[in-house]
């Protein structure tokens, strides 16, 4: 009778049982997080509060996914680090992206970040009255030479036929010395990163100022997007489906004004330089890029406002041919 109270392992049986119990009820082991690396296109700024949300809040890990979140720089190109397989996603304004597909790239768009191109032009409206484009004669402007800001106001003065002989471009720095000093009548800046801070000293200057949008002249240039190759998206459109939902998700929750000291706090978590006076005011003027209205569909793609940018840079032979950009945007912010 004992001997059957035991199985051929030795074990009671009571105890068997209550092991195979015991096992049914332990939770099954989680499954590993898949790891990807996204690299953004510059340092840790409010640029990138969104980002940083979506890593920060679990918004990733929630997805399955273990986001190695990069920042960017000078140095860091997202769209060769996507090309030599040393990141699955990344961050790119329109122009790199179309730069790069002119020269074979594999890179598609998944999400459009910005929805207005931050780079505006900062002007003293007291002594630079600027009502219509053609306001724009006579003055020195300054631009950076091969940079985005020269594309974009090379395209305003030719949409309203203004030679280049008709003002004076002015070649910048890092130094805002000729602006400060009325050397120069409007200088580029990003509306939420360096406007505030500039704005600031003016102000403390008991000087007026106020910013040129090249957008409300009819100058759509598109600014940060997120990228992928055409073989992730084939490959794991499911981890892609899965990356955007969590990014797109941290993006709406950092901008939305319920949660404001969490953004900003997070944000000053990172990136220590910045004062908090200045993050306070560069979080409404994203929140304003990125989101124009309250029930706008963050990470929608502005094929027109693409297509235009194509044609500004066949225009200034940035590119040799088309690329076909509406071929490139897929979409992924309605999965």
């Amino acid at each position: 009778m004992q001997r059957q109270l035991f199985d051929h392992f030795g074990l009671p049986v009571m105890g068997l049982i209550l092991i195979l119990i015991l096992a049914g009820c332990t939770p099954e082991a989680e499954k590993p997080l898949e790891e990807v690396s996204y690299r953004l296109k510059w340092l840790y700024n409010i640029s990138v509060v969104g980002d940083l949300y979506a890593l920060d809040s679990g918004l990733f890990k929630k997805q399955g996914l273990a986001v190695n979140v990069k920042p960017g720089g000078p140095e860091k190109d997202a769209i060769k680090e996507l090309e030599l397989g040393h990141a699955q996603f990344g961050v790119a304004s329109a122009d790199q992206v179309i730069r790069a597909v002119s020269k074979g790239s594999p890179i598609v768009v998944i999400a459009q970040l910005f929805q207005t191109n931050p780079l505006h032009w900062i002007y003293r409206p007291d002594k630079i009255p600027l009502k219509t484009p053609q306001d724009l004669k006579g003055k020195t402007i300054g631009i950076t030479h091969g940079g985005n800001d020269e594309t974009i106001m090379r395209a305003l003065l030719a949409k309203y036929g203004i030679q280049e002989n008709e003002v004076t471009l002015f070649s910048v720095r890092y130094d805002y010395t000729p602006f400060y000093q009325g050397k120069v009548d409007l200088w580029p800046l990003y509306r939420n990163a360096q406007a505030p801070i500039i704005g600031a000293k003016l102000i403390k200057a008991g000087e007026r100022f106020d910013l040129m949008d090249p957008s409300k002249m009819g100058i759509r240039f598109v600014a940060n997007s997120v990228v992928t190759t055409r073989k992730m998206l084939e490959d794991r459109r499911e981890t892609v489906q899965r990356f955007i939902k969590a990014l797109l998700e941290g993006w709406r929750e950092a901008l939305d004004p319920a949660n404001t000291e969490k953004a900003i706090a997070l944000l000053l978590k990172y990136n220590k330089e910045t004062p908090e006076d200045i993050v306070r005011q560069q979080l409404p003027a994203t929140r304003i890029l990125m989101m124009p209205s309250a029930k706008f569909r963050f990470g929608a793609i502005d094929v027109a406002a693409w297509q235009q940018t194509e044609e500004i840079m066949l225009a200034q032979k940035l590119i040799p041919v088309s690329v076909y950009v509406e071929k490139l945007l897929k979409p992924m912010n309605n999965k």
